[in-house]
């Protein structure tokens, strides 16, 4: 085996390293150093290559269907699955949707580009080679801007260019899902074909030790600009929008190190996680001396740290050549023209825009983005609730779910329209905030809508000073010394006895009519 490879230890790190050939082998085992301590004394620079997924309805060379879920292997035609004499035909689609993002990205478009071939071994590849772009990109020198701890960094963008995806590889039998345990691997080759654009930064150094937090921001502001194009549904989970991490360190002064890649990290919290690993974990081994090997690397959602993969290619390993079965690609200037004056509003500009319309801070606004909610707050409003409403849940409830379970803000189990629903229900008076935490449960364990769940679930806030009394009177009956203030005219000593008639009815009475039944009963109204 070539590269680094770690063994977890609870408090120490101990890297097994391979040299070539792969009989020399030596161990070294050091103090796993802090986060702090590390960027302290080495400065990372981080680059990132983003892959999306583009939203087509057909793959990129053939007419096959491109819809996410389908049986394996059912679509799947002689041209994706690389079959003699099939010839590719280049969808207009893909190219404008790549030109658009081009275009939002700040980016010149190429007044004349090709496809290439890539060779490498792809098991889920059926052709054996990927068609791609190399030396001439459609889309280059952009930029996006994001904004970190109130400060600005401007991200480069080294090119934006089209290729085809792969197949997708099931490995079965093991413990972890990945090949090596596995007893067999399944190959589904729908995926094949379907237009991908990768989207390739320039080096990034300068940030210290916010390098994880710019790479976390610079993910979601792509991922927002993407959404806004209406090009992908850029959704982490279901894989159509892919990040490779890139991370290095040198001391102050010194030349860049050598780069590892992580690989298909798949959520906005995994890119920052995965910057952050990488950094302690090459840390360690500079501070012993050790070489750090360029290599891909996986990302351990369970662990948080990086395990090597392989060594890593370069251009010339890939035999690029041009492909000879497509023409080249010249975008008419007129047609750029018209794309770039059909660009939405971007994702920056809409933000000051909403902050203003929602009455909250910059401080706050940068909360919502980096949590991935402004599309959710923004439809959660648009479906009836207030601002203010639909924030709360979203940047409460929801995002601590999210955090527990690891998964983005988008995908925790409740829609828009279910928040509003929510909400207008305590609006309604038909729920209070703690009963609702209960329905948001319910909804998000898929019980149905809000409704539904306060029904079944039997939560809705109880108002009827019949059904109240009884419960008023036996918390007077219980608390004299407290009735007994309230009568002499301290009204708000009410308070605790509001608070047992709530602990009698879990928390279903409503307040406000148990506080007026309790001064009414003792003469304090």
């Amino acid at each position: 085996m070539r590269g680094t490879v770690p063994v977890r230890c609870t408090s120490r790190v101990t890297e097994i390293l391979s040299d070539r050939p792969t009989s020399l082998v030596r161990m070294t085992t050091t103090a796993l150093p802090t986060y702090e301590d590390a960027v302290s004394r080495y400065e990372p620079v981080i680059g990132l290559e983003t892959h999306v997924e583009l939203g087509t309805a057909t793959k990129m060379f053939c007419g096959c269907r491109t819809d996410f879920g389908a049986e394996p292997n059912t679509q799947v035609c002689p041209v994706c699955l690389g079959l003699p004499g099939a010839l590719p035909v280049a969808n207009r689609a893909g190219i404008e949707a790549t030109i658009r993002i081009g275009l939002a990205l700040n980016c010149d478009i190429a007044e004349w580009c090709r496809m290439a071939r890539k060779n490498y071994f792809y098991p889920d590849m059926p052709k054996n080679f990927q068609t791609s772009q190399y030396d001439e990109p459609l889309c280059v020198d952009g930029y996006v801007d994001v904004e970190v701890d109130g400060k600005q960094y401007r991200i480069g963008i080294e090119r934006v260019h089209l290729e085809e995806d792969t197949g997708k590889s099931l490995h079965v039998g093991g413990a972890t899902g990945r090949i090596h345990g596995a007893t067999e691997s399944l190959v589904d080759y729908n995926r094949a074909g379907i237009p991908l654009v990768e989207i390739v930064t320039k080096p990034v150094p300068g940030l210290g030790a916010l390098a994880p937090e710019v790479a976390k921001a610079y993910v979601a502001e792509l991922r927002d600009i993407i959404r806004s194009l209406g090009v992908s549904d850029v959704r982490m989970e279901q894989g159509s929008l892919r990040c490779d991490v890139n991370t290095s360190l040198n001391k102050p002064g010194e030349e860049w190190g050598t780069r590892t890649e992580t690989k298909n990290v798949n959520s906005l919290r995994s890119v920052e996680r995965a910057v952050r690993s990488e950094i302690i974990r090459q840390t360690s081994l500079l501070d012993v001396g050790t070489r750090i090997f360029q290599e891909t690397r996986h990302f351990q959602e369970t662990t948080g740290d990086t395990r090597s993969g392989r060594s890593k290619e370069t251009a010339t390993d890939y035999r690029y050549f041009p492909e000879p079965d497509l023409v080249p690609i010249a975008p008419d200037k007129a047609w750029v023209a018209e794309l770039k004056a059909a660009l939405p509003e971007k994702p920056s500009s809409k933000r000051a825009r909403l902050r203003e319309d929602w009455g909250i801070s910059a401080t706050d606004m940068e909360s919502v983005a980096n949590a991935g909610a402004v599309e959710l707050i923004e439809e959660t409003i648009a479906a009836g609730a207030s601002p203010a409403g639909a924030r709360k849940w979203w940047m409460g409830e929801l995002a601590r779910r999210a955090n527990e379970t690891g998964v983005e803000l988008a995908a925790v189990g409740a829609t828009p329209a279910q928040v509003a629903a929510l909400q207008k229900l305590v609006d309604e008076g038909k729920l209070n905030d703690k009963l609702a935490r209960q329905v948001l449960e319910g909804v998000v364990e898929g019980e149905g809508d809000p409704a539904a769940v306060m029904a079944a679930r039997g939560l809705g806030v109880v108002s009827d000073t019949g059904a109240l009394t009884k419960a008023v009177d036996e918390a007077i009956a219980a608390n004299p010394d407290i009735a007994a203030k309230v009568r002499d005219g301290k009204v708000a000593a009410a308070g605790a006895l509001v608070g047992a008639v709530m602990k009698t009815t879990r928390g279903q009475a409503d307040a406000k009519t148990v506080r007026d039944l309790i001064l009414e009963r003792l003469g304090a109204s």
